[in-house]
């Protein structure tokens, strides 16, 4: 397949690429959504720990159930007053839960809003934030109306050496580099999450077929 791809010209490099996105757009979105709920699951067991969160972990369940349940606008409501009365994590828990909900609904805009506020809030760790920026602008990647720079700019902060979500960051800032057409900045990007034995495999795996889509 390597040599097929080392064949076709730049047109037919950049088909690749729209086709490799919708391929695996999808499992990146939902690598970073499955760390989510763990990382979620462990916040909730934390504060689930305090006695004097118990109410709130039970409405925090309560919503999960009714999400679970299909009943979508309920689960959402509960949320929403979840996040207006709780502190801590349980109201971020409640807000990202919310842009989970309208991102699932189609309200990416609303989403991205939500994820961007969490994102800006300085009492929420940061780790948390960091997450929350990861998924502003996996739900805006493909937007029209996004601007690119200012996307890379929003995860330069986060592909650090040391920084928790620097290869999903990173990865992110090498599929913006290809739809903005700068092909050897995405080409440096994937060499480097391809070379890197630190970064989970799944992201490594798909690093590597499209530097091989590249040409490189």
């Amino acid at each position: 397949m390597g040599d097929i791809f080392r064949e076709i010209d730049e047109e037919l490099k950049q088909e690749d690429y729209l086709r490799l996105w919708k391929k695996y757009g999808n499992h990146v979105m939902a690598g970073v959504l499955i760390v989510l709920v763990a990382v979620g699951g462990f916040y909730g067991w934390r504060q689930y720990q305090d006695s004097r969160r118990l109410q709130a972990s039970d409405r925090y369940a309560e919503a999960q159930t009714l999400a679970a349940s299909g009943k979508k606008e309920d689960a959402a409501a509960l949320f929403a007053q979840l996040a207006e009365q709780s502190g801590g994590g349980y109201h971020m828990l409640a807000e990202l839960q919310r842009a989970s909900m309208r991102a699932a609904a189609g309200d990416t805009a609303g989403a991205v809003a939500l994820y961007d506020s969490i994102a800006a809030d300085a009492g929420v760790d940061p780790v948390m934030r960091n997450l929350a920026t990861i998924l502003s602008v996996l739900h805006s990647i493909d937007s029209p109306k996004s601007d690119r720079a200012v996307l890379d700019a929003k995860l330069a902060p986060l592909d650090t050496p040391d920084g928790a979500w620097r290869h999903s960051a990173r990865e992110l800032r090498a599929l913006l580099a290809q739809k903005a057409g700068d092909t050897a900045r995405a080409k440096q990007l994937y060499t480097q999450l391809s070379d890197d034995v630190d970064a989970p495999e799944g992201i490594r795996a798909r690093a590597a077929e499209m530097l091989s889509a590249l040409g490189g």
